[in-house]
C-alpha cells in the first residue's frame, strides 16, 4: 500500500496509473475510519477498480468556528492498519498546509440543494466540502468515487457539483452502515456515553417506523418520539429524494432526513420511503 502526503506527487502517480489503463476509484473520507468506511472501500473493490484510493483528511474549512474541527478523534495508525487490511492500494493523508495553499482564494460553491438542512444549520459547511472534494477529484483522477448514504444531503449536492462542473468521475452511493443497534456508524460516536447511544437509537427506530407506516405516521408523531427519548432536535424534513424540495407529508419516494443532538453530539441519519 502507498501512502502519499504531497497532493503532487499523489497526483502524479494516479495519472500516470490512468495511462497505463487502471481503474482508479476514489474513497474520500475525514479519518477515524469504522465498517461504514470499509464499506465503501469494499464497493469500490466490487466495482472492479485496480486501484482503491482513500483520502483522510480532517478539512477546516467544512468546519464552522464553533464546531468540533480540534477535537475531531484521530488515528493515523489505526486508520492506515485499517486500509492496509482492507485492501486499499493507496492512502492520500495531505497536511491543512499543502492543500490549502498561502493566501488560497478559490473556493466551489453549490447554491441550491445546500440552501436547508445541514447548510442551513452550518453556514459555510457546503462551501467547504465541494471545494475540498474538487480538489481530491483533480489529485487523484478517479473514474468513480464513493460516499456514503449517510450523508445524503453532502452526496446529492456532490452529484450536482460533478453536473454542473464536468467532471469525469460517475458518484457511487452506498447503503448507511449501522451498529447491531441500528444506530448509524460515524466517526462522532465515539463522543456519546452509554445513557446517549440509548437516547439515539430513537432515531434510527422511528426511521424505521415511519417506513413500515406507509404514510400512516406523521412526521410531527416522529419528532414527538425523539423528544420523548430526551433529544434535541436540529431538524426532521421530509424533502423530494432528488431535489431536496420539501414535502408537506410523508410519501413513496421521499427521504427523510434528520438531525438531532445526543448531548453535546450532534448526529444525522435519513431513510427513503
Amino acid at each position: 500500500m502507498k501512502i502519499f502526503k504531497d497532493p503532487a506527487k499523489m497526483q502524479k502517480w494516479c495519472l500516470k496509473r490512468k495511462r497505463e489503463g487502471a481503474t482508479i476509484a476514489l474513497v474520500p473520507t475525514m479519518g477515524y475510519l469504522h465498517e461504514g468506511h470499509l464499506s465503501l472501500v469494499e464497493t469500490a473493490k466490487k466495482r472492479g477498480a485496480q486501484e482503491v484510493i482513500v483520502s483522510i483528511f480532517v478539512n477546516p474549512v467544512q468546519f464552522g468556528p464553533n464546531e468540533d474541527y480540534e477535537k475531531y478523534p484521530r488515528d493515523e495508525k489505526a486508520d492506515l492498519e485499517k486500509c492496509r487490511k482492507a485492501g486499499v492500494t493507496a492512502v492520500f493523508f495531505p497536511t491543512p498546509q499543502n492543500m490549502y495553499l498561502e493566501a488560497h482564494s478559490v473556493y466551489v460553491e453549490e447554491e441550491l440543494l445546500s440552501r436547508g438542512l445541514c447548510g442551513a444549520r452550518r453556514p459555510g459547511h457546503f462551501r467547504g466540502v465541494c471545494t475540498v472534494v474538487a480538489k481530491l477529484f483533480n489529485i487523484t483522477v478517479p473514474d468513480f468515487a464513493v460516499f456514503g448514504r449517510k450523508d445524503y444531503q453532502q452526496a446529492q449536492i456532490i452529484r450536482r457539483m460533478v453536473r454542473d462542473l464536468n467532471f469525469a468521475v460517475k458518484i457511487v452511493l452506498a447503503p448507511i452502515v449501522r451498529e447491531k443497534s441500528g444506530l448509524a456508524r460515524s466517526s462522532r460516536n465515539v463522543y456519546l456515553s452509554e445513557k446517549e447511544k440509548s437516547m439515539a437509537l430513537s432515531i434510527s427506530a422511528g426511521l424505521k417506523a415511519l417506513k413500515s407506516s406507509k404514510g400512516a405516521m406523521t412526521i410531527a408523531a416522529f419528532k414527538r418520539s425523539l423528544e420523548k427519548a430526551g433529544l434535541k432536535i436540529d431538524y426532521v424534513e421530509c424533502v423530494d429524494a432528488q431535489t431536496l424540495e420539501g414535502r408537506s407529508k410523508p410519501s413513496k419516494g421521499c427521504c427523510v432526513l434528520v438531525s438531532a443532538f445526543a448531548g453535546k453530539t450532534r448526529l444525522i441519519d435519513n431513510i427513503t420511503l
